[in-house]
């Protein structure tokens, strides 16, 4: 929990004042920020003035499994996918008022996902007697609020976008480390996480299309490793990229945008 939070708090300070007060911001983690100081931490932050809910994964313990069984088939409603189309062989439930949630913060509801597990899913026990994949997951969204359980357990999956950036993280540098001295290896990563964030703001702010999602091989492929060359002219500095290179605009029109970005305040 101690971790979390000073995660939380420095994620949260590297908002602007402008946004961090008075924005609606979700707090989503996987299981390990369940705990309770931690929600308790973030409770009291929005009880300081920050517009914060939370969307954090539960395990499926003895009690819940117990809850999971003890429900009626006609409790289960369709799962969604992102474009609000039904998710096929899901389907999802609130355990609310069947699982003791003393001690979390008030409001707190806890809702279950049923899934046929696709080939190759690690499965509990649990999974494996019952034939379908289970995930819990806990949040203080309100149902009057919209906060529906098909919505709400579509927007925690959004999580999983999580584990694409750690897999993206270790492509452009901290899956491997280059040496047996920890200095060494912690320069390194540091390195790493600053070509991971340029790469985030370069797609964000320059890119577009399918760039614009890229992940790091394909920036590599396309943007990064172009054939080009640099020459001065006019005291002026010019890159000649090479005229048959099939992504050249979106290249030039990176520039172009680089360029006209506004420079950041002292």
């Amino acid at each position: 929990a101690a971790d979390h939070i000073t995660v939380l708090d420095q994620a949260l300070a590297q908002i602007p004042d402008a946004h961090r007060h008075g924005t609606d911001i979700l707090v989503r983690t996987d299981s390990a920020g369940s705990a309770k100081a931690f929600l308790t931490h973030l409770r009291a932050l929005r009880d300081n003035g920050l517009h914060l809910r939370f969307s954090v994964g539960y395990a499926v313990t003895a009690p819940v499994r117990r809850a999971i069984r003890a429900l009626p088939e006609q409790v289960w409603h369709p799962a969604l996918d992102a474009d609000g189309t039904l998710r096929e062989s899901a389907e999802v439930a609130e355990l609310t008022g069947m699982v003791d949630l003393n001690g979390y913060p008030a409001g707190t509801r806890i809702i279950v996902r049923r899934e046929r597990p696709h080939p190759g899913a690690q499965l509990s026990l649990f999974d494996s007697d019952e034939g379908l994949r289970h995930q819990v997951f806990l949040t203080d969204t309100p149902y009057s609020g919209g906060g529906s359980a098909q919505f709400l357990e579509v927007r925690h999956r959004g999580h999983a976008t999580v584990e694409d950036h750690i897999r993206c993280g270790k492509n452009t540098g901290f899956g491997r480390f280059p040496s047996r001295l920890f200095s060494v290896n912690a320069a390194w990563l540091e390195l790493s996480l600053a070509a991971i964030d340029l790469l985030a703001w370069t797609r964000v702010l320059l890119l577009d299309g399918e760039l614009a999602t890229a992940e790091p091989k394909k920036l590599r492929y396309r943007i990064l490793h172009v054939a080009a060359r640099l020459t001065r002219g006019g005291r002026r500095l010019h890159l000649r990229i090479a005229a048959t290179w099939p992504w050249r605009h979106q290249l030039a029109a990176a520039f172009h945008r680089l360029a006209v970005l506004p420079r950041p305040a002292n």
